[in-house]
Order: structure tokens, then sequence, then C-alpha cells
């Protein structure tokens, strides 16, 4: 997967956002052999990853910085930041070859995402927008290029083209269907993960007041039916522990909890579970404070209880 090859050569590849996501994503087309430009919000970060990577350069400020890219790769905190990147006043949009794809991996909207797909036809018609936001089955998986892509395309022509980058960055690529399936599907899958969440928060907060230990109950969990992503990877190793560094903030775990909301509210039944895990994990951003990682939503639960849960040793110290 991250071996050289001539078409990866041959194809030129720009990359915007190198946060905790983007820049293992984009390390994992820089070893493929990508020629990639990359460019982050703050440019001394794109310097250093050009510096740590063969066939990699960081772009200029200007809006053509990425003229001759085939792929433009986004991966960037919402669909009103790729839209202002793509389609602002100082847009890249425009200067784009005909035929180019550009794969927004960001966790955004479905909806915007269609939206913004449209107004990108408007402004060059040669261009087509892919969503392929990301999950994983295993913590720090990205940059091994072990990342799962959710993809929604309108074009199979751009899909042919995008694929070999995709099929580099991650392990499992699932075609959901037309343009926004793929942020519809990360959306639902956050979803499922955050109510998995809700209920491992009360789990522990009631079990440690009963008197069990909360690292022997994730233990437990892990080798019963109540395993899930947080029981094996996040909180167990980050957030007992309280080290509090998954790599993901709680206010973005918010964000997608609110699209998911909309997207529920849109297409069914009003769910009274939705509202409850997004007023619940509102109240733990907020006493959590800016910046805080996503397993700190347990501060919420601890701080309601009167209690804080017992620190625990990582599992494999």
């Amino acid at each position: 997967m991250s071996q050289s090859n001539g078409s990866s050569q041959a194809t030129k590849v720009g990359y915007i956002g190198l946060g905790n996501a983007g820049y293992p994503l984009a390390s994992t087309l820089a070893r493929a052999g990508y020629h990639t430009t990359v460019q982050d919000a703050d440019p001394e970060r794109a310097k250093k990853f050009a510096s740590g990577h063969q066939n990699s350069s960081a772009a200029t400020e200007s809006s053509d910085a990425f003229k001759d890219v085939d792929v433009l790769v986004t991966m960037l905190p919402n669909g009103e930041i790729v839209r202002d990147v793509l389609l602002g006043s100082s847009g890249v949009a425009k200067s784009m070859k005909k035929g180019a794809v550009i794969v927004d991996t960001s966790s955004s909207s479905p909806f915007h995402t269609r939206e913004t797909g449209k107004m990108l036809e408007e402004v060059n018609t040669g261009l087509t927008l892919i969503d392929s936001p990301v999950t994983q089955e295993y913590a720090w998986a990205l940059g091994k290029g072990d990342a799962t892509l959710m993809v929604g395309c309108s074009n199979q022509s751009a899909l042919e083209i995008a694929m070999p980058i995709l099929k580099t960055m991650a392990k499992h690529v699932f075609v959901m269907g037309e343009l926004g399936a793929g942020h519809a599907m990360k959306t639902l899958n956050n979803y499922t993960s955050a109510a998995s969440i809700m209920g491992l928060c009360d789990a522990l907060i009631a079990g440690q007041k009963f008197g069990l230990d909360p690292a022997q109950m994730v233990d437990v969990m892990n080798v019963g039916t109540g395993v899930n992503f947080s029981t094996k990877e996040s909180f167990r190793t980050d957030g007992l522990t309280r080290r509090f560094s998954s790599g993901y903030q709680l206010s973005l775990l918010l964000k997608d909890m609110k699209i998911a909301r909309t997207l529920i509210d849109k297409t069914g039944p009003h769910s009274a579970l939705s509202d409850l895990i997004v007023d619940s994990f509102a109240d733990s951003d907020k006493i959590a404070g800016p910046g805080a990682d996503h397993t700190q939503v347990i501060q919420g639960w601890e701080q309601k209880a009167g209690i804080q849960l017992k620190q625990s040793k990582a599992p494999e110290e």
C-alpha cells in the first residue's frame, strides 16, 4: 500500500489540512511516491511536513497553488471551512485544471456537501467533488494506511481517478452512494459511537459508586457484549488513565452529533436520543473547556455525580 510506482509518481496530489488526522493521512501519500503539495493554516506545519517527507512540498499562499494537481484532498474542521478554502475570496477552485478531483475527507453535513458540489460546478465545470470522510478500527490507524473511508460520488470517472489515492490512505474503502453519502455514513457512524460513549459514562460512574473498579469494568466489557471502540481503545487508554490524548477533540464530536441530529430529523422521526447526546456532550464540552479531548466528556458525568473516576494505568503499563 505504501510502495512507490510509476502511476503514483505521475499523479500530482494537493493536500489541505495537516491536523491530527490530515498529517498522518498525507504522509501515506508521500510515502507511496505521490508528489504531494501540502498546505495548512499554520504555514510552519506545512514546511515541517515537506522537510520530513520526500516527494512533498509546501504550497504557496496564492489561490493558484493547486492549479496543477490531479487530486486535491481536504481535511478541515467543518464543511464551512472547506467551502471557504475552495470557493471563498482566496479559493483555489477557480484556478484548478479541468478534470481535477476534490476529495473532502473532513467530517461535514451531507446536505452542505451537496450544495458545495453544485457551487463548484458553477465556478469550474471541470471539477468534481467527492466526499470521503474517515473512521478507524483501531487508534492511530491513519498513519499506517489502515483508515476506513466512506465515499460519496456522483461521477464514476472521477471516482476512478481518485480511487488509487483513497486506497493508499485506507485499508477499507466503502462507496456508499451519491455525493453526500459518505458524510451521511460518517455522521451516523459517529452517532452510534457516541451512544456507546453515553452508556459507558453512565456505567462507569454508577459502577464506581457501587464499589466496582472502572478499569476492571472495561476489561470485562472487552470480553463481553459491552465491547465497543471506546472500551477497547480511547477510554481505556486515554480516559481512565486521564491522559486525555486520543487526538480527537470533544468539540468536533459535538459538531458531528449536531449534524447527526439534523440528518435524523430530516430523514425520519425525531429521536430523543439525539437530543440527549447533544445536550449531554455540550454540557461536558463547557466543563472540559476549549480544546478538550473527546474522552474528557466523562468530566460532565463526574461533576454531576460529585466524584472523579479512579485513575488507572494504561493496559500496556
